[in-house]
Protein backbone atom coordinates (compact mmCIF):
# COMPACT_ATOMS: atom_id res chain seq x y z
CA UNK A 1 0.00 0.00 0.00
CA UNK A 2 1.14 3.52 -0.71
CA UNK A 3 1.38 5.67 2.41
CA UNK A 4 0.00 9.20 2.59
CA UNK A 5 3.31 10.70 1.45
CA UNK A 6 3.46 8.62 -1.72
CA UNK A 7 -0.21 8.47 -2.71
CA UNK A 8 -0.61 9.31 -6.37
CA UNK A 9 -2.64 12.33 -7.39
CA UNK A 10 -4.81 10.89 -10.15
CA UNK A 11 -5.94 14.28 -11.38
CA UNK A 12 -4.53 15.42 -14.70
CA UNK A 13 -1.20 17.20 -14.37
CA UNK A 14 -0.99 18.07 -18.04
CA UNK A 15 -1.33 21.82 -17.71
CA UNK A 16 -0.89 24.81 -19.99
CA UNK A 17 2.91 24.75 -19.75
CA UNK A 18 3.15 21.13 -20.87
CA UNK A 19 0.66 21.70 -23.69
CA UNK A 20 2.76 24.62 -24.92
CA UNK A 21 5.87 22.41 -24.98
CA UNK A 22 4.02 19.82 -27.05
CA UNK A 23 2.67 22.37 -29.51
CA UNK A 24 6.05 24.05 -30.05
CA UNK A 25 7.60 20.60 -30.66
CA UNK A 26 5.12 19.44 -33.30
CA UNK A 27 7.12 20.78 -36.24
CA UNK A 28 10.02 18.39 -35.56
CA UNK A 29 7.74 15.52 -34.46
CA UNK A 30 9.49 14.90 -31.13
CA UNK A 31 10.30 16.70 -27.89
CA UNK A 32 13.81 17.87 -27.05
CA UNK A 33 15.22 16.15 -23.95
CA UNK A 34 15.21 19.21 -21.67
CA UNK A 35 11.57 19.86 -22.61
CA UNK A 36 10.63 16.19 -22.17
CA UNK A 37 12.17 16.27 -18.71
CA UNK A 38 10.24 19.44 -17.89
CA UNK A 39 7.03 17.58 -18.74
CA UNK A 40 8.14 14.72 -16.47
CA UNK A 41 8.80 17.21 -13.68
CA UNK A 42 5.32 18.69 -14.13
CA UNK A 43 3.98 15.15 -13.67
CA UNK A 44 5.84 14.81 -10.38
CA UNK A 45 8.61 12.54 -11.69
CA UNK A 46 12.25 12.97 -10.65
CA UNK A 47 14.91 14.31 -13.02
CA UNK A 48 18.58 15.23 -12.39
CA UNK A 49 19.63 18.74 -11.47
CA UNK A 50 20.64 20.44 -14.72
CA UNK A 51 21.23 23.58 -16.69
CA UNK A 52 20.64 24.30 -20.40
CA UNK A 53 23.11 26.87 -21.67
CA UNK A 54 25.41 28.08 -24.41
CA UNK A 55 27.67 29.77 -21.86
CA UNK A 56 30.95 28.10 -20.92
CA UNK A 57 30.99 30.10 -17.69
CA UNK A 58 27.52 28.89 -16.67
CA UNK A 59 28.36 25.27 -17.50
CA UNK A 60 31.59 25.34 -15.51
CA UNK A 61 29.87 26.99 -12.55
CA UNK A 62 27.27 24.22 -12.57
CA UNK A 63 30.06 21.62 -12.52
CA UNK A 64 31.71 23.43 -9.62
CA UNK A 65 28.45 23.77 -7.67
CA UNK A 66 27.40 20.15 -8.12
CA UNK A 67 30.81 18.69 -7.34
CA UNK A 68 31.51 16.47 -10.38
CA UNK A 69 30.95 14.31 -12.25
CA UNK A 70 28.41 15.60 -14.77
CA UNK A 71 27.10 14.57 -18.16
CA UNK A 72 26.81 16.94 -21.13
CA UNK A 73 24.45 16.46 -24.08
CA UNK A 74 23.82 18.32 -27.31
CA UNK A 75 20.43 20.00 -27.61
CA UNK A 76 19.55 20.08 -31.31
CA UNK A 77 16.36 19.79 -33.33
CA UNK A 78 18.46 18.05 -35.97
CA UNK A 79 19.65 15.27 -33.62
CA UNK A 80 17.06 12.79 -32.39
CA UNK A 81 19.36 9.86 -31.56
CA UNK A 82 22.27 11.47 -29.74
CA UNK A 83 24.45 8.36 -29.43
CA UNK A 84 24.64 8.12 -33.24
CA UNK A 85 26.27 11.57 -33.31
CA UNK A 86 28.53 11.13 -30.25
CA UNK A 87 26.41 13.88 -28.71
CA UNK A 88 26.53 12.60 -25.10
CA UNK A 89 29.60 12.68 -22.83
CA UNK A 90 29.48 11.19 -19.33
CA UNK A 91 31.83 11.29 -16.37
CA UNK A 92 33.09 14.83 -16.81
CA UNK A 93 35.08 15.90 -13.75
CA UNK A 94 37.11 18.93 -14.82
CA UNK A 95 36.37 22.35 -16.24
CA UNK A 96 38.83 21.79 -19.08
CA UNK A 97 37.17 18.54 -20.12
CA UNK A 98 33.75 20.17 -19.92
CA UNK A 99 34.90 23.15 -21.97
CA UNK A 100 36.44 21.01 -24.72
CA UNK A 101 33.37 18.81 -25.05
CA UNK A 102 30.99 21.75 -24.94
CA UNK A 103 32.86 23.46 -27.76
CA UNK A 104 32.67 20.26 -29.83
CA UNK A 105 28.96 19.72 -29.19
CA UNK A 106 28.04 23.30 -30.06
CA UNK A 107 29.53 22.66 -33.52
CA UNK A 108 27.18 19.74 -34.19
CA UNK A 109 24.32 20.22 -36.66
CA UNK A 110 21.66 22.51 -35.20
CA UNK A 111 23.17 22.57 -31.69
CA UNK A 112 22.79 25.99 -30.07
CA UNK A 113 22.76 24.94 -26.41
CA UNK A 114 23.86 21.98 -24.32
CA UNK A 115 22.25 20.16 -21.41
CA UNK A 116 24.62 19.81 -18.46
CA UNK A 117 23.30 17.65 -15.64
CA UNK A 118 24.45 15.73 -12.60
CA UNK A 119 25.18 12.05 -13.08
CA UNK A 120 22.94 9.78 -11.03
CA UNK A 121 23.62 6.28 -9.74
CA UNK A 122 21.30 3.38 -9.08
CA UNK A 123 19.74 0.30 -10.62
CA UNK A 124 18.89 0.96 -14.26
CA UNK A 125 15.32 0.29 -15.33
CA UNK A 126 13.48 1.19 -18.51
CA UNK A 127 10.07 2.84 -18.40
CA UNK A 128 8.16 3.58 -21.56
CA UNK A 129 4.79 3.88 -23.22
CA UNK A 130 3.25 3.61 -26.63
CA UNK A 131 -0.13 3.96 -28.25
CA UNK A 132 -1.13 0.45 -29.25
CA UNK A 133 -3.51 0.46 -32.21
CA UNK A 134 -5.64 -2.20 -30.51
CA UNK A 135 -5.46 -1.48 -26.78
CA UNK A 136 -4.64 2.22 -26.57
CA UNK A 137 -1.92 3.54 -24.22
CA UNK A 138 0.26 0.83 -22.65
CA UNK A 139 3.14 1.12 -20.18
CA UNK A 140 6.38 -0.83 -20.54
CA UNK A 141 8.64 -1.56 -17.57
CA UNK A 142 11.78 -3.66 -17.31
CA UNK A 143 15.47 -4.00 -16.66
CA UNK A 144 17.28 -1.12 -18.33
CA UNK A 145 20.77 -0.23 -19.43
CA UNK A 146 22.85 -1.64 -22.24
CA UNK A 147 21.49 -5.17 -21.80
CA UNK A 148 17.84 -4.26 -22.36
CA UNK A 149 17.88 -5.12 -26.08
CA UNK A 150 19.67 -8.42 -25.49
CA UNK A 151 17.47 -9.85 -22.74
CA UNK A 152 14.23 -7.99 -23.53
CA UNK A 153 13.16 -8.49 -19.91
CA UNK A 154 10.10 -6.25 -19.88
CA UNK A 155 6.46 -6.29 -18.79
CA UNK A 156 3.55 -4.47 -20.44
CA UNK A 157 0.24 -3.36 -18.94
CA UNK A 158 -2.55 -1.08 -20.11
CA UNK A 159 -2.57 2.43 -18.68
CA UNK A 160 -3.45 3.68 -16.15
CA UNK A 161 -1.67 1.40 -13.69
CA UNK A 162 -2.71 0.46 -10.17
CA UNK A 163 -0.23 -0.49 -7.42
CA UNK A 164 -1.25 -4.13 -7.99
CA UNK A 165 -0.33 -3.78 -11.67
CA UNK A 166 3.13 -2.57 -10.71
CA UNK A 167 3.63 -5.50 -8.33
CA UNK A 168 2.56 -7.88 -11.09
CA UNK A 169 4.97 -6.29 -13.58
CA UNK A 170 7.90 -6.61 -11.18
CA UNK A 171 7.03 -10.24 -10.37
CA UNK A 172 6.84 -11.14 -14.06
CA UNK A 173 10.41 -10.07 -14.85
CA UNK A 174 12.98 -12.85 -15.16
CA UNK A 175 15.58 -10.69 -13.41
CA UNK A 176 13.25 -9.33 -10.73
CA UNK A 177 15.84 -10.12 -8.05
CA UNK A 178 17.84 -7.16 -9.37
CA UNK A 179 14.90 -4.98 -8.39
CA UNK A 180 14.09 -6.77 -5.14
CA UNK A 181 17.71 -7.10 -3.99
CA UNK A 182 19.89 -10.21 -3.75
CA UNK A 183 23.06 -11.49 -2.05
CA UNK A 184 23.18 -8.53 0.27
CA UNK A 185 22.77 -5.99 -2.50
CA UNK A 186 20.14 -3.31 -2.01
CA UNK A 187 17.19 -3.38 -4.35
CA UNK A 188 14.81 -0.63 -5.37
CA UNK A 189 12.36 0.93 -2.94
CA UNK A 190 9.14 -0.67 -4.23
CA UNK A 191 6.92 2.01 -2.73
CA UNK A 192 8.82 4.75 -4.57
CA UNK A 193 8.91 2.69 -7.77
CA UNK A 194 5.15 2.12 -7.54
CA UNK A 195 4.53 5.82 -7.02
CA UNK A 196 6.73 6.59 -10.04
CA UNK A 197 5.07 4.09 -12.39
CA UNK A 198 1.49 4.92 -11.38
CA UNK A 199 2.16 8.65 -11.79
CA UNK A 200 3.82 8.00 -15.16
CA UNK A 201 0.81 5.98 -16.33
CA UNK A 202 -1.51 8.91 -15.67
CA UNK A 203 0.79 11.20 -17.64
CA UNK A 204 0.56 8.65 -20.45
CA UNK A 205 -3.23 8.92 -20.33
CA UNK A 206 -2.97 12.72 -20.46
CA UNK A 207 -0.76 12.43 -23.56
CA UNK A 208 -2.87 9.74 -25.26
CA UNK A 209 -3.94 11.88 -28.21
CA UNK A 210 -0.56 13.61 -28.52
CA UNK A 211 2.19 11.02 -28.23
CA UNK A 212 3.23 8.03 -30.27
CA UNK A 213 5.74 6.78 -27.71
CA UNK A 214 7.67 7.77 -24.59
CA UNK A 215 11.07 6.32 -23.71
CA UNK A 216 12.69 6.80 -20.31
CA UNK A 217 15.90 4.79 -20.44
CA UNK A 218 17.49 4.61 -18.09
CA UNK A 219 15.60 5.52 -14.98
CA UNK A 220 18.04 5.22 -12.08
CA UNK A 221 16.41 3.81 -8.94
CA UNK A 222 17.71 3.33 -5.40
CA UNK A 223 16.23 2.78 -1.97
CA UNK A 224 15.56 6.54 -1.83
CA UNK A 225 14.41 7.70 -5.27
CA UNK A 226 13.85 7.11 -8.97
CA UNK A 227 15.43 9.66 -11.33
CA UNK A 228 15.03 9.90 -15.12
CA UNK A 229 18.49 9.98 -16.68
CA UNK A 230 17.24 10.15 -20.28
CA UNK A 231 13.83 11.00 -21.72
CA UNK A 232 12.32 11.05 -25.18
CA UNK A 233 8.81 11.71 -26.47
CA UNK A 234 7.77 10.95 -30.06
CA UNK A 235 4.65 12.84 -31.10
CA UNK A 236 1.78 11.73 -33.24
CA UNK A 237 1.77 13.24 -36.71
CA UNK A 238 -0.84 15.82 -37.66
CA UNK A 239 -2.43 13.25 -39.97
CA UNK A 240 -2.98 10.88 -37.04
Amino acid sequence: MLNEEHKTDKKSKFGKKAKKIIETSRAQGWVLEPDAKEIMTLAGLGVPASVVTDSMTTAKQFLKDRGAPVVIKAVSKKILHKTEHNAVVTGIKSGDHLGNEMERLLNLDGCKTVLVEEMVDGIEVIVGAKNDYQFGPVVVFGIGGTSVEIYNDTAIRMAPLSPDDVASMVDSLTANQIILGYRGRCGINLEILTHFLVNFSYLVMDLEDKMESIDLNPVMCTKDKCVIADAGIILQSAAE
